[in-house]
């Protein structure tokens, strides 16, 4: 069945990794980088202690796995290596309504983490719905050849422009024209040839030719 993508607010919002390995040790990590607060759960914590320890955002409960411990998080993350304590954790999810991701097990999860491209303010997801990682990891590589950090920056102009365009454009067909305009392939060649002030003159001619013609 498809699955509906999303990119998840998790700033200061709780978030459970129940599990203390390697793997636990990358989530933790990715939640953090997305503002989340974490609990992590594990008989054998102190693994991953040295490299969280001293994030104020990090909460360390060195136990056995209890249901109790996912109460008021958004999502809960399953990175143990016992079957049993991960079918657990999904049922437990299940009757608390929190999504739930089991590492490894997508009949265990509700979503699945994508293999993503970062360039600023852009993320390019790629997700095979949990069935094979690897190819995902794949595709991320190629991606990040074709974007650079040129990308992100571009974004970064597009989107300081876009405000203003929402303001001094009445006309929302003459904004959806502008917009698309200069998001296309070779506004963004211009941009990595010339560099941001030309680019920034070059766009405001364009917008300047869309109002003299209203």
């Amino acid at each position: 069945m498809a699955k509906y993508p999303i990119f998840l607010e998790m700033s200061g919002r709780r978030a459970v990794v129940i599990g203390a390995g390697a793997v636990a040790a990358r989530k933790v990590q990715s939640l953090l980088a997305a503002g989340a607060r974490v609990v992590v759960v594990g008989e054998k914590v102190d693994a991953i202690t040295a490299n969280v320890s001293q994030d104020a955002n990090v909460e360390l409960i060195k136990s056995k796995y209890s249901k109790n411990y996912l109460v008021g998080a958004a999502l809960v993350i399953g990175a143990t290596d016992n079957h049993q304590v991960n079918e657990q954790i999904y049922k437990d999810c299940q009757e608390l309504e929190i999504l739930c991701n089991v590492v490894d097990e997508p009949e265990l999860s509700d979503f699945f983490v994508p293999a993503v491209v970062k360039r600023g303010d852009l993320h390019i997801a790629v997700s095979t719905e949990g069935t094979y990682p690897a190819y995902a990891g794949h595709i991320r590589k190629k991606l990040e050849q074709i974007f650079s950090d040129k990308h992100g920056e571009f974004l970064s102009e597009l989107e300081a422009f876009r405000k203003g365009i929402i303001e001094s454009v009445a006309a929302a067909s003459d904004r959806k024209t502008i917009l698309g305009q200069l998001a296309d392939d070779e506004s963004f060649e211009y941009f990595a040839r010339n560099g941001a002030p030309a680019w920034r003159k070059r766009a405001e001619g364009v917008v300047k030719e869309y109002e003299s013609c209203a």
